[in-house]
């Protein structure tokens, strides 16, 4: 299915937010908010390549960017993004998915268990968490798992088995706790920033994203029935 890309400026407080929507050309229902981890921006090739194949599913994808390393800061940002798709006229979606890779799945997750039970109109209807990050690297004391706990809403992680920041076996254990549906897929080998010996980026961006679609898919599905 075609699409066609539409570059943004949201507004948050007095500044705006570099952003670019992938919108297919059909009637519009579900759409996806993706964002980008400590370093890099919106034009990080895994979600390019992600936003793409969503809209050629005919999901609404918008990516953005927010720079800094202060969560407090990149969670307003997010918020922002979600109101003004929430109160957008030209875009009327049925509802979004909040995604994330690292640092920005963290900003997503803190986003999601923030909305008042009497924002509870179901426009957000899930959560993807793209390389998570658990803990720092060699702290698995100290997890950041508190509003994992808190969320109700259906989560999918996509993870490296091997990645520094998010234990396998720690994750899972989060992931038993979660009042949320939840799905954890692994991704065999890769690290934090999802790469694998011995594969193509473009290989593991293909298993990444089918596994995205497929989850958003089975939950848009049930909405229908």
């Amino acid at each position: 299915m075609s699409h066609t890309e539409v570059k943004l400026k949201v507004p948050f407080g007095n500044k705006l937010l570099d952003a670019v929507c992938l919108v297919p050309n059909k009637n519009l229902t579900y759409g996806v908010i993706l964002t980008h981890g400590a370093s890099g921006d919106m034009n990080l090739p895994h979600l390019t390549s992600l936003a793409s194949h969503l809209a050629s599913h005919g999901f609404f994808c918008l990516r953005f960017t927010c720079k800094g390393l202060n969560i407090v800061h990149r969670i307003k940002a997010y918020k922002s993004v979600l109101n003004y798709l929430k109160t957008s006229g030209e875009y009327k979606l049925a509802g979004v998915f909040l995604g994330g890779r690292s640092m920005g799945s963290r900003a997503a997750a803190s986003v999601l268990c923030h909305i008042e039970p009497d924002d509870a109109d179901d426009f957000v209807r899930g959560l993807i968490c793209i390389s998570y990050p658990l803990h720092h690297p060699k702290q698995q004391h100290k997890l950041r798992d508190e509003d994992l706990f808190r969320i109700k809403d259906p989560v999918l992680f996509v993870s490296g088995s091997a990645d520094e920041m998010c234990e396998k076996n720690l994750l899972e254990k989060v992931a038993q706790k979660m009042q949320a549906p939840h799905k954890i897929h692994w991704i065999e080998k890769a690290n934090h920033s999802m790469a694998v010996k011995g594969r193509s980026t473009n290989d593991v961006f293909k298993e990444i994203n089918t596994q995205i679609l497929f989850w958003i898919q089975e939950i848009t599905e049930t909405d229908r029935k």
